[in-house]
């Protein structure tokens, strides 16, 4: 007996031994990934064996090979879906089917200091993915946001590297820096510009002033969540996007050529009562082409390469991206080289490290800002070259000092360059104190040093341009930032409930330090011997200059939810800017609150078939502006070196008070209410979002003009002087599916509408006036001014032209020629002068739309964007900014008044005088316009030619961006980007002179995935 029950333990211990190594075998598992909704197959799914690092993705088809234990658990992850872990079972096949987290309403949305699902959002929150950015041909992230936000104004300046201007639901402040904050992996920036589109994963941008309060201190112009590519799980990806092409001016001017150049200037001669210029004019022909001999098709090509991966334990992501970008004017090439580390590890169950640093290294070789209006107004009678070699000399024809430049001159000796350096990044650590309790805190930096060389050397070329003593000219300017954060964040499930409530603390500081040092007779033999100490040391000047902000925040939010139907979201931020130190209140207070209502997962809303989901959503909250200048309340001397006086035969230095600061300021203040709804049909293959806002500045900071008579060197006071508000309607509409014949495609178009108006001034009806650039005689074509939009049009309103004497005589302009303009007397006096003006536009955007639509068939995919403004004005000043005997264009030469009765819209060629000039309703034209934005057609190749090259995917692609404009506008562009050079203020807004234009952009490229 005891042998027999010997045996069976010994065959009994070989069974369990023989199962569990059975068990224990890793098996090959295969299978198709594909979308729940269209059942299309996904690509580059992280797969994991849960508590191993074993891992693999799925290829272009959706198809996986992983090798895992038979009674292991897979996990399948994707961007955008809910994760779903599935047991092996010994299955050697199993097919999944991810649910988009958007259907259940699970998609994660970044937000301040954290991420909500979009069920729990109760304020407005745009979120656009790092795939529909890269995709866009633009160089800055920012550009390829336009047309796809409703509410979301953006306005491009066509220079090589230059960013972008940004405006969320109208103008949010006027002085100082106007510009949104962008958070860049929890480290805050006036502008992003340092970032390859490739490296980013998505863009958040908060709109309502609940969303915004979190950010007290900054988000009075809204705020752009940046949250940078991370590692995923997985065995390593390696990617590179590549594209080259070119860049075309659009909608070119055309200008009069040197016959009918020449013609125009005997006309305006001829006005002043002085002899006809030309004899003949027809001898000129064609004459030269300023245009065609400056501007180029200009190259661009694009490179990024990137790699990541990880384990259950760490990942990483390491980026390299390099940019090489010619300008449409001869000589302007910028050049970006980008470098992006993150990684993050997960060292023990309770805590989770990590850093992302990112650097960035730009080259511009630049061009004289004056270039676009010299081509414009420079003689076409003037050839590039004589037949000796020499430059063509305006002199030689009597053109004067109006136009007294050969543009290549220009070109061929100007030599200014600049180099950018920056180093951004930030380091963090979470620790899970208890269940549901995690404390982070994280350090950042913004580490950056622009350096601008400019040269000018010894030269002849034309008797109005020549130096005779060269000088070297370096500008230095360096920050040092950095950025401290604490949170401490509760989140909790209890029954029905939801629960998370989020406490910080944040400390800041910007500092910035300027120098600028001069010296002339440098002498120029290569670019590495231009320095200083070789010039002349009687002429060396140098000049410093800085500043220095700090700031601290305290802040808190509480989000909860009661069954995912109704929704609370309060928060409430204090901040202390050391602007504001000694000369005002030294803390601003930024509560809010949101409340939603998700009426689709109440039970009487169960059986109806009508709505995938609904909710209704509110919010309201204040926000701040800590954007002005350092010590603004602090009065400074100057000490001039000519403010000298000797007494006894000893020199004393005088010193001058020359600018007026106010006694008190106090911080600027948002306060702004939004309502939304949210809907989803036909099992949310229609998506529908509608908001109404309305968004108040109060204690908004203006620069008042004050008497120029006593000796400022600013003649404006700044002050808290206004409040006006922003009040709009958004809406966004997306439709998703996928047909039986296989094509998937997507159609979304967003329209937003914004209307601007200043509530109260403190002065009154006195307006405040701005605009003054690009326009002659000391002029300023805008206005704000109590019930209007702030930087508005303002001018004489023009009625016709003089078409002759008698009709002079009976008017209230008796100074008058035939061919000038003929104003309206608005107040009926007789008398045409400062009291008629009146309105004439605004340049601020009253609609703005996008329609972005995606199609793929088989291997084929189809992106195009349309986008478009509407209700805006642009003023020409190109037209009026004259001094003398400068070109016109084709258009003006056609319809200009050359005689009685020949126009009575336009003027004659006297058009540069100083009543013709004065700003005025002939220069104000409407600046709507529509354009295909992007163009894309792209290729996969074939997923059995990817096997047989061990590669996961090959796309190529064809790209346009802007290859279509249609607008009325007689300029380039009736989108009128920032300044290139000085800063861009909302009261100078909509002003077209010398203006960077913009350009239709060409590309072939290739997206690899190793």
């Amino acid at each position: 007996m005891k042998r027999i029950f010997t045996k069976f333990s010994v065959l009994t211990f070989l069974c369990l031994l023989f199962i569990n190594a059975a068990f224990a075998q890793n098996i090959t598992v295969k299978g198709v990934v594909t979308d729940g909704q269209d059942k299309s197959t996904i690509p580059s799914v992280s797969v994991m064996v849960k508590g191993t690092t074993t891992g693999a993705q799925t290829d272009v088809a959706g198809r996986y090979t992983i090798s895992a234990p038979a009674n292991a658990t897979l996990v399948f992850t994707y961007v955008g879906y809910i994760t779903k872990e599935v047991p092996v079972n010994n299955q050697s096949t199993i097919n999944v089917v991810l649910n988009s987290s958007s259907q259940d309403l699970e998609q994660v949305v970044v937000v301040g200091y954290g991420t909500q699902r979009k069920i729990d959002v109760t304020g407005a929150v745009a979120t656009v993915k790092g795939e529909d950015i890269s995709k866009q041909a633009s160089t800055n992230p920012v550009s390829a946001l336009q047309g796809k936000v409703a509410g979301v104004s953006i306005s491009n300046n066509g220079a090589p590297g230059s960013a972008p201007q940004i405006t969320i639901r109208g103008t949010g402040t006027v002085y100082g820096n106007t510009s949104v904050l962008y958070v860049v992996d929890g480290v805050w920036f006036d502008d992003i510009n340092f970032l390859n589109p490739a490296d980013i994963e998505s863009i958040s941008i908060l709109k309502d002033a609940s969303s915004l309060s979190i950010y007290g201190i900054r988000a009075a112009n809204g705020v752009v969540l940046v949250t940078t590519s991370k590692g995923k799980k997985g065995d390593p990806v390696i990617n590179y996007n590549g594209s080259i092409g070119f860049q075309s001016v659009t909608n070119a001017v055309k200008m009069a050529n040197g016959t009918e150049f020449a013609t125009m200037i005997n006309e305006l001669s001829t006005s002043a009562g002085n002899a006809p210029l030309f004899k003949d004019p027809s001898i000129y022909g064609k004459g030269t082409d300023w245009y065609g001999q400056v501007l180029r098709n200009a190259m661009v090509t694009n490179h990024q390469l990137s790699i990541n991966g990880g384990t259950e334990k760490s990942s990483y992501n390491f980026s390299l991206g390099y940019l090489n970008q010619d300008g449409i004017v001869k000589n302007n090439n910028y050049k970006r080289y980008t470098a992006r580390l993150s990684n993050d590890f997960q060292l023990y169950k309770f805590l989770k490290i990590g850093y992302n640093v990112a650097g960035t290294a730009s080259k511009s070789n630049d061009i004289n800002n004056s270039i676009f209006h010299q081509i414009y107004a420079a003689g076409p009678i003037v050839p590039v070259y004589y037949a000796d070699g020499t430059y063509g000399d305006p002199n030689d024809f009597g053109l004067g000092g109006g136009n007294n430049f050969n543009p290549q001159v220009t070109l061929d000796f100007y030599n200014n360059v600049t180099k950018n350096y920056r180093l951004t990044g930030n380091v963090y650590a979470e620790l899970n104190i208890l269940k549901n309790l995690t404390f982070k805190t994280s350090a950042g930096g913004d580490f950056g040093q622009l350096e601008a060389r400019g040269y000018s050397p010894v030269y002849k070329a034309t008797q109005g341009q020549q130096n005779d003593i060269s000088l070297l000219n370096i500008d230095r300017t360096e920050d040092r930032n950095w950025i401290i954060e604490n949170t401490l964040t509760y989140k909790n499930t209890f029954g029905d409930h939801n629960l998370t409530v989020l406490a910080g603390q944040t400390a800041q500081r910007y500092k910035q330090n300027y120098i600028n040092g001069t010296a002339r007779n440098v002498p120029f033999s290569s670019e590495g011997d231009l320095y200083l100490a070789l010039g002349d040391a009687g002429t060396r000047t140098v000049t410093n200059t800085g500043s220095l902000r700090t700031a601290t925040s305290y802040f808190g939010r509480v989000n909860y939810s009661f069954k995912d139907r109704y929704l609370l979201n309060a928060s409430f931020r204090a901040d202390a800017a050391s602007q504001f130190y000694g000369g005002g209140e030294l803390w601003g207070y930024f509560p809010s609150i949101g409340a939603g209502w998700v009426i689709s997962n109440e039970p009487f809303m169960k059986d109806q078939t009508v709505f995938s989901n609904l909710k209704l959503r509110g919010s309201w909250g204040k926000i701040g502006n800590a954007g002005v200048p350092s010590n603004p309340t602090t009065l400074t001397v100057s000490q001039p070196g000519g403010y000298v006086i000797v007494f006894n035969g000893v020199a004393y230095t005088g010193k001058s008070i020359d600018t007026a600061v106010p006694t008190f300021l106090n911080w600027e203040r948002g306060v702004g209410t939004d309502i939304g709804l949210e809907a989803g049909f036909l099992n949310n293959r229609l998506n529908i979002e509608a908001d109404y806002y309305i968004k108040k500045t109060q204690n908004a900071i203006f620069g008042i003009p004050v008497r120029q008579d006593i000796g400022l060197k600013d003649s404006k006071l700044i002050g808290n002087q206004a409040d006006f508000e922003n009040k709009g309607f958004e809406l966004l509409a997306t439709w998703k599916d996928k047909t039986d014949g296989g094509l998937t495609y997507s159609i979304s178009g967003n329209f937003g509408y914004n209307k601007n108006k200043v509530t109260s001034v403190v002065t009154g009806l006195n307006p405040i006036y701005g605009g003054g650039d690009g326009l002659t005689n000391g002029a300023l074509a805008t206005r704000t001014v109590l019930g209007g939009s702030i930087g508005e049009f303002y001018g004489y309103k023009v009625a016709g032209v003089f078409q002759n004497t008698a009709e002079i005589a009976k008017s209230a302009q008796p100074n008058a020629i035939p061919g000038d303009f003929k104003y309206v007397d608005q107040n009926g006096d007789g008398v045409i002068d400062g009291k008629d003006r009146v309105s004439l536009g605004s340049p601020n955007p009253k609609f703005s739309y996008g329609l972005n639509t995606n199609f793929a068939y088989k291997n084929f995919d189809l992106t195009i964007d349309i986008q478009g403004v509407a209700g805006v004005d642009v003023y020409n000043a190109n037209l009026g900014l004259r001094y003398g005997n400068e070109n016109f264009t084709k258009d003006f030469y056609d319809h200009r008044w050359h005689g009685e009765g020949t126009s009575n819209t336009y003027p004659s060629t006297n058009i540069g005088s100083g009543a013709n000039s004065a700003p005025n309703s002939f220069f104000v034209e409407s600046g709507a316009y529509i354009r295909v934005r992007n163009l894309q057609l792209g290729y996969t190749l074939p997923k059995a030619l990817m096997g047989k090259w061990k590669m996961q995917r090959i796309r190529v692609f064809a790209n346009a961006q802007n290859p279509i404009n249609l607008f009325g506008y007689k300029g380039f562009s009736p989108e009128i980007g920032k300044p290139t050079v000085g800063t861009y203020s909302p009261l100078s807004r909509g002003i077209d002179a010398n203006v960077y234009p913009l350009y239709a952009t060409y590309n072939l490229g290739v997206n690899v995935t190793f």
